[in-house]
């Protein structure tokens, strides 16, 4: 790319300095389209995990889909965390409140750090239980960790050791 300007400026009788400024304005340019995709691929996948959250949550408190029949080693789990009584209605208020939190745009960097342990668990659960849903599951880890990769400015006072 920079031999090209080098012989469209010799060509054209220009200057070193003028063809540093050009290339210096080219490579701006690539840099503010590249900001823009990763900022339109945040929101992508940010909304796409908020409705993904809000309409699993959402199904779960109000009935909306019924229960599939679970067999083997994914009934038992299932039993187990139904058993608890308080699980499943807290894993799902906080998928709730993610989602919405990742729609709507406002205190994304708390909510992938909330729901982070939930997307470690769905990823456990469908790799060993039903793998099925691995997919599902592999998009959530991976979009959350995009997520705190994008957010990582507000993580940094977090980790730094006083």
């Amino acid at each position: 790319m920079i031999n090209f300007y080098l012989k469209a400026g010799e060509q054209n009788g220009l200057n070193l300095e003028y063809l540093v400024s050009i290339i210096i304005i080219d490579v701006i340019s690539c840099n503010k389209l590249a900001y823009e995709i990763m900022r339109i691929a945040t929101i992508i996948i940010r909304v796409l995990l908020g409705l993904l959250f809000v309409f699993a949550s959402g199904s779960y408190f109000l009935n909306l889909v019924p229960e599939p029949e679970l067999a083997g080693n994914m009934k038992t789990f299932n039993d187990g965390l139904n058993a608890a009584g308080y699980l499943m209605p807290t894993v799902k208020f906080l998928e709730l409140i993610c989602g919405l939190a990742f729609l709507t745009g406002r205190f994304v960097p708390l909510a992938t750090v909330v729901i982070f342990p939930i997307a470690i668990n769905i990823l456990g659960v469908h790799t060993f239980l039903a793998p099925e849903g691995l997919p599902i599951a592999l998009f959530v880890l991976l979009s959350n960790l995009f997520l705190a990769y994008r957010n990582w400015p507000h993580y940094q006072g977090l980790l730094e050791s006083k």
